[in-house]
C-alpha cells in the first residue's frame, strides 16, 4: 500500500509541474516574438513526453498488478524463498539461485504469461530491472493474446 501511496503522490506533483511548464510555455508563446514563440513550443514539449512517459508507466503497473491479482486467485504468486541479510537485503546467491529454476521454467513453458510473471520477481530480486521490466512486458502481451514479435525465451 505504501508504494501505491508513494506513485501516486509523485504522479500528482509529477502533473502539477507539467502543468506549471505548460502555463509557461503558453505564456512565452503569447509574447509574440519569434525567439519567445520558439521557446514556449520547446517547452511545451516537455510537459507532452511527460505525460506520455507517466500514462505508459501507470498502463504498466495497472497491468502487472491485474496479472499479480490473478495469479494469487490461483494460487500461483511465487513463494518468498529467498534467504536475506541481517539488514533484510536479499542474498545475491538467493536470488541467483531461484532465478535459475524460475528461467528454466520460463524455458520450458515459453508461452505461458505466469512463468514470464514469475521470471520477471525473479529479475527484480536480482536486482536486474530491465530485465525484470521486459520480462513483465512479455507477461503482460502473453495475457492479452498478443505476444510481441521477436520475443525470445528468457
Amino acid at each position: 500500500m505504501r508504494a501505491k501511496i508513494t506513485y501516486l503522490v509523485t504522479a500528482a506533483v509529477l502533473v502539477f509541474y507539467f502543468v506549471l511548464v505548460g502555463s509557461r510555455g503558453v505564456m512565452l508563446i503569447q509574447s509574440g516574438t519569434l525567439l519567445t514563440v520558439t521557446f514556449g513550443v520547446a517547452v511545451l514539449v516537455l510537459p507532452v513526453i511527460g505525460l506520455w512517459f507517466l500514462w505508459k508507466n501507470t498502463q504498466f503497473v495497472r497491468k502487472a498488478n491485474q496479472l499479480a491479482a490473478e495469479l494469487d486467485a490461483e494460487g500461483g504468486l511465487p513463494v518468498d524463498e529467498l534467504k536475506r541479510t541481517p539488514g533484510g537485503r536479499i542474498d545475491r546467491d538467493s536470488a541467483d539461485e531461484v532465478f535459475a529454476k524460475r528461467k528454466a521454467e520460463t524455458e520450458a513453458a515459453p508461452d505461458d504469461w505466469r512463468s514470464w510473471f514469475r521470471l520477471a520477481i525473479a529479475y527484480h530480486d536480482a536486482r536486474d530491472t530491465p530485465r525484470a521490466r521486459k520480462a513483465m512486458q512479455r507477461a503482460i502481451a502473453l495475457h492479452e493474446g498478443k505476444p510481441e514479435p521477436g520475443a525470445t525465451t528468457a
